[in-house]
């Protein structure tokens, strides 16, 4: 392969040995490694970072290797936004892997074949490994657009990342735009989304990955999504800082090859996949009932419609 990777570490060592093998195999020819400090508060926390930060620059290939080890803690939201901000100061394009992220072979290649084609269309903006369709394919080709720049393993531009705002600070005017309104219909999706993006604009959730979401959205960027899952997130348990449940439907999922990569044809979002990722993966409660009933009206519309024909 020809595309860098970046690396995101922490302290979790059987975990990044697995996601280290999976990018020895792939062979990248650059390999950014970043990682936060430890926290101060957490005993033994200091020898795990140590660990990690050896484990994850075992190189013994070809390679160019280049690290950003912070010493104090950041914290989510600035340890791994100021890591891929420093990996795209160097590359124009690229993919990056977290260190609970294990990604399929394929991924590297799906991931590199896409920042290829897509480097110069500005509709598209991230490039995901996952898939959350439970086994559904959305089109004929490889892969289909979606709003959703899931980030368990991903790639991207500069031009893209650029655009990312850490502290959304475009909110609260776009919350109250005819824009955004439009911009999901459903009411009970546009109301989560809202909920999440008003407290990470009161900066009461410290992650990264909600305001890069937002920033997509709101310059409306696709993602490019493989119609099979690329990679697994092994990191779901009690030391995990966002995926605490290991009975999680989304812990652990199974891989596998993506085949002979075909194109679609346009970049259209798949708006019924993702009324589906909402229903079924993000929020699974009572929500769910819109979605269902959706469903059963359009297959009784679809029914009537039938036995008309046929009179």
């Amino acid at each position: 392969m020809h595309t860098a990777v970046l690396f995101l570490v922490f302290n979790r060592p059987d975990n990044t040995a697995r996601v280290f093998e999976a990018i020895r195999k792939a062979h990248p020819p650059r390999l950014y490694v970043a990682a936060d400090g430890p926290r101060r508060n957490r005993e033994g926390e200091d020898e795990k970072v140590d660990r990690v930060r050896e484990i994850a620059t075992r190189v013994d290939w070809s390679c160019d290797v280049k690290t950003l080890f912070r010493e104090e803690n950041l914290g989510c939201k600035y340890a791994v936004s100021g890591g891929i901000s420093w990996f795209f100061e160097h590359e124009e394009q690229g993919i990056i892997v977290e260190d609970d992220c294990l990604p399929h072979p394929d991924f590297f290649s799906f991931c590199e074949s896409l920042l290829d084609r897509y480097a110069n269309d500005e509709r598209v903006w991230v490039i995901t490994g996952d898939n959350f369709q439970n086994g559904i394919q959305r089109g004929a080709a490889s892969y289909y657009f979606s709003r959703y720049n899931h980030v368990w393993g991903w790639a991207s531009w500069r031009r893209a990342w650029q655009m990312a705002d850490m502290d959304i600070r475009f909110w609260p005017d776009w919350k109250h735009s005819a824009n955004w309104k439009s911009f999901w219909l459903d009411r009970h999706v546009r109301r989560y989304w809202e909920n999440i993006f008003d407290r990470m604009h009161r900066a009461e959730i410290d992650t990264w990955d909600y305001p890069w979401t937002a920033s997509v959205w709101y310059h409306g960027g696709l993602t490019a999504t493989p119609n099979v899952n690329l990679v697994s997130n092994i990191g779901f348990g009690p030391d995990s800082t966002h995926t605490g449940s290991a009975n999680s439907a989304l812990a652990a999922m199974a891989t596998k090859s993506l085949g002979e990569l075909r194109h679609p044809l346009t970049v259209v979002q798949d708006v019924e996949a993702d009324r589906f990722i909402h229903y079924h993966s993000l929020n699974r409660q009572w929500r769910r009932i819109p979605y269902l009933f959706f469903h059963l009206s359009r297959h009784l519309l679809e029914t009537v419609l039938g036995c008309l024909k046929q009179r």
